[in-house]
């Protein structure tokens, strides 16, 4: 027989911002009263708070006296921090704090009190290191808790510990292998793939945990590495091999279990033309002009059409060069044929649809892009532009009982930074 529900423990939204957000005919989001200490610095961990942050959990970002390197990865922005910090860490608190110092490590377990999650990615032992590791110390003390760890390979096995950079785990779980033309060679993919699967992994992890939480009262331990993530973007590669024995070969635009799906050139762009079955195929041919091709005894079938790849793409570039790439792509779609115009990310951020899906959000000088998760009744918001370094420190200390003579203390003795520590 399962366990009863238990009821949920919420927090209060900080400096009356659900009061401000229903006056502005705004939901609070579907995580509003959960309360999230991110630790994690770059990008898997943070990207991974920002979605939580977006659909209204309280995050406090807590960054060493250095700050989140990503500050500076880039030309600075108006507060101080560079495009890349503020793509993924906008509705957050920040908290500046020597984590790694005793006082500092006192400080953390007082927050904790009344987390529900935490966020973290050093390196593997570090927290064991400080007294603060989950099974022994944490589990313990908050067993309500739910603490999602990002690590590069694992805590073991024969890379456990090692660090994990997104480029070089791309390499390490084949993803380059499958990446690029042959005349190319592997080419890394051109955004950090595997740092944002491995932030969504976390996410789902953290949920999935405090769903579970409801029936058992218990939280547990998350664990997402990112070199699981790039296996797990495998697809059809891995199952074509592991069923099939069938080796991935580089094939650039192309499709090693599809045909036609390929790039094509065309006037003022190029298109990625796809067909997912046969009468897609007879579609295209027919808006091409030449339905006579899908009647082609080397064209018959995807199978077919799989062997006489190249012979196709020659095809459809024939009857392609001359249209212009943009509007046939669109046409393309609205007959249900698979079509892409090969657009630049400016004119991607400018599209009439990017705007209509509320895919570029502002705020107060803010831009950033949007929520692609749409709840109906709880929809997710931009409530806060990216915080600067520290600048909720002493709201965050007061909310967790310390006075304004210890907060004082901590600032003096550098456990609380007031400016980042150059290093």
């Amino acid at each position: 027989m399962s366990a009863p529900p238990v009821q949920q423990q919420t927090h209060p939204i900080p400096v009356g911002e659900m009061e401000v957000h229903m006056s502005q005919g705004k939901s609070a989001g579907a995580m509003a009263g959960y309360r999230v200490l991110d630790l994690s610095r770059v990008l898997g961990g943070p990207f991974c708070g920002q979605i939580l942050a977006d659909h209204g959990a309280e995050v406090i970002k807590i960054e060493p006296p250095q700050g989140d390197e990503t500050r500076d990865w880039g030309a600075p922005l108006d507060n101080g921090a560079s495009a890349y910090f503020a793509g993924i860490n906008r509705n957050k608190r920040d908290l500046g704090l020597d984590v790694g110092s005793p006082k500092g490590r006192e400080v953390l377990l007082k927050l904790l009190e009344t987390a529900d999650v935490l966020i973290e990615n050093f390196k593997t032992g570090t927290l064991e290191k400080w007294g603060l590791g989950y099974h022994d110390v944490l589990q313990k003390k908050f067993p309500r808790l739910v603490q999602a760890r990002v690590t590069g390979f694992g805590a073991d096995g024969p890379f456990g510990g090692y660090p994990g950079y997104d480029a070089m785990v791309q390499a390490w779980s084949g993803l380059n292998s499958i990446n690029g033309a042959p005349e190319s060679g592997p080419v890394r993919i051109g955004v950090p793939v595997i740092d944002l699967s491995t932030g969504m992994n976390a996410c789902i992890g953290i949920l999935m945990a405090l769903l579970e939480r409801e029936r058992s009262g218990k939280g547990q331990f998350v664990e997402v590495a990112l070199y699981d993530s790039g296996i797990m973007l495998q697809h059809p590669h891995a199952p074509n091999w592991l069923l099939q024995q069938k080796r991935p070969r580089l094939v650039g635009n192309s499709h090693d279990n599809l045909a036609p799906y390929a790039l094509i050139k065309a006037k003022g762009c190029d298109v990625v033309v796809g067909a997912g079955n046969n009468p897609q195929f007879r579609k295209l041919c027919e808006m091409l002009g030449k339905p006579e091709l899908a009647r082609d005894p080397r064209f018959l079938t995807n199978a077919e059409r799989l062997a006489h790849k190249e012979e196709l793409v020659k095809e459809l570039q024939a009857l392609m060069g001359e249209r212009d790439g943009e509007a046939f792509a669109e046409e393309l779609m609205k007959n249900g044929v698979p079509g892409g115009a090969v657009r630049d990310l400016p004119a991607v951020l400018e599209h009439p649809h990017t705007k209509h899906r509320e895919m570029v959000v502002e705020l107060d000088g803010y831009k950033g892009t949007g929520i692609p998760i749409k709840l109906s009744r709880t929809p997710g918001s931009v409530r806060a532009k990216p915080p600067k370094f520290g600048q909720d420190s002493d709201a965050v200390l007061r909310e967790a009982g310390f006075s304004d003579a210890e907060i004082a203390t901590l600032r003096k003795d550098g456990i609380v930074p007031t400016e980042r520590r150059k290093v």
